[in-house]
């Protein structure tokens, strides 16, 4: 088997088919191509959810491997399927990893604002990051992160059958043509919006672009073009059928997603951390970052997360400005509060980047903050899964009681590089108390000993 159908394999659906291709891979490359470098992604969608390219998370921890990025955090929509993946994958190869989740959430303290998700008051994009294991079976978390997913596919039920009786003629069936799209059945607008495309290609053959150009008010010869750029029309069938002014679209509320304090209260429960998610700056719930994130920190979020690309990587000048001012804005109430700082690119379309330009002007000043970030979420990762210690118990609240301090211990052990198989099992091996005391000093020294 060649090197690009192994590549392949990685995003077998079939979990024991990536497993088998992934050791292959390392087998016949134990270099990387790149060096490690000081940058990374930490935050990347997998198939679990939707990746662009359709990777699952053995795919992503390959390629950040393979082109030295320094960590990478998984972080599906409403799962945490890729959590004993990417954490054995980055095992495997010596990566630093990291794993959570996305969802949405009502923050009812701001339901009348615009926060994230723009024009739905009080819908707010919220994450949890750096598990070591999911919630207990039976636990309050559980059933939590449970109806988090029953509440996806019920929205995505419904959605198809508003959708479905604008279309006529074209009917998707939720079961049939979008839940095998997916791995573990965690589907998404993306998935959804795609099964429509190929549907119409497969039902109406010549006659797709006409039927669509009617259905939406396009002109049929734009509309001919269009649907041969597939990526692109999907983008156009999202926005025309499921966004706002959409047959598919209506509008949340506080009933439509699970409350912000429940998702915190199971974040907390797995003793992850709560980490606020930032758009852009230019809605009335983000107009004053400093009083969000101090709202948001009372209620134990200890993280926050931005997406740089769409903040300054826009073509038109004067809006790039404007978006540059409101990150800068965002991460200097973050660092005033000392709260971690996530980065990452998503990679839930085709074409966005796989890794953050931190040589670009707006990120050059950012950077050692973003690093020390991913370090934390690292650090939290290994400290957890090792020492049962989290960053945001008592104890470790306790032991460096100036959150300054708590996030360069943190960092300190994240900055470790991937340890080998020997390091890995005599972690295994160690009590948590021995754990700690050994991460501890590797950490002090900068090196596993």
């Amino acid at each position: 088997m060649n090197h690009a159908e192994l590549l392949e394999q990685l995003s077998s659906f079939c979990p024991e088919t990536r497993a088998a291709a992934l050791r292959r891979l390392l087998e016949d490359s134990p270099r990387p191509a790149k060096p490690v470098s000081d940058w990374f992604n930490m935050h990347l969608h997998s198939f679990f959810s939707y990746n662009g390219e359709g990777w699952s998370p053995s795919r992503l921890a390959w390629e950040a491997r393979e082109q030295g990025l320094y960590a990478i955090a998984a972080c599906d929509f409403d799962v945490l399927e890729a959590l004993d993946e990417l954490l054995a994958a980055g095992d495997l190869l010596g990566l630093r990893a990291a794993v959570g989740f996305e969802s949405r959430v009502f923050f009812r303290e701001y339901a009348n604002h615009d926060i994230n998700s723009p024009g739905e008051p009080g819908v707010f994009y919220f994450m949890g990051m750096g598990f070591a294991a999911p919630p207990k079976p039976g636990s309050k978390g559980a059933a939590v992160l449970a109806d988090m997913l029953a509440r996806s596919h019920a929205r995505n039920r419904n959605l198809i059958g508003r959708i479905n009786a604008a279309l006529g003629e074209l009917v998707l069936d939720y079961d049939a043509d979008v839940l095998p799209l997916t791995p573990r059945e965690n589907a998404t607008e993306r998935h959804i919006v795609g099964a429509y495309y190929d549907k119409s290609r497969a039902q109406l053959g010549a006659r797709a672009a006409a039927f669509w150009a009617a259905k939406l008010g396009l002109e049929p010869a734009a509309a001919e073009t269009q649907f041969a750029n597939p990526n692109a029309f999907t983008d156009l069938l999202r926005s025309k059928l499921m966004k706002k002014g959409g047959p598919g679209y209506i509008q949340p509320d506080e009933t439509t997603f699970p409350l912000l304090d429940d998702v915190i209260g199971m974040i907390r429960e797995c003793r992850a951390i709560p980490m606020s998610a930032w758009l852009d700056g230019t809605r009335s719930g983000e107009s004053n970052p400093a009083e969000q994130l101090e709202c948001l920190a009372a209620k134990g979020v200890a993280a926050v997360n931005i997406i740089p690309d769409r903040n300054w990587n826009v073509k038109d000048p004067a809006a790039a400005a404007k978006l540059i001012h409101e990150m800068d804005r965002y991460i200097a109430a973050a660092k005033a509060l000392d709260l971690p700082i996530n980065v990452g690119t998503e990679l839930n379309k085709p074409g966005q980047r796989f890794v953050d330009d931190f040589a670009a002007a707006p990120m050059k000043p950012h950077h050692a903050d973003f690093l020390q970030g991913a370090r934390v979420m690292v650090g939290q990762t290994r400290l957890l899964r090792f020492a049962d210690y989290s960053y945001i118990d008592d104890r470790a609240a306790a032991d460096h009681p100036a959150r300054r301090d708590r996030n360069a211990f943190f960092a300190a052990v994240g900055a470790l590089p991937g340890p080998d198989a020997a390091t890995l099992a005599k972690l295994a091996e160690m009590s948590p108390a021995n754990a700690l005391d050994y991460l501890s000093g590797c950490a002090a020294r900068g090196q596993w000993r």
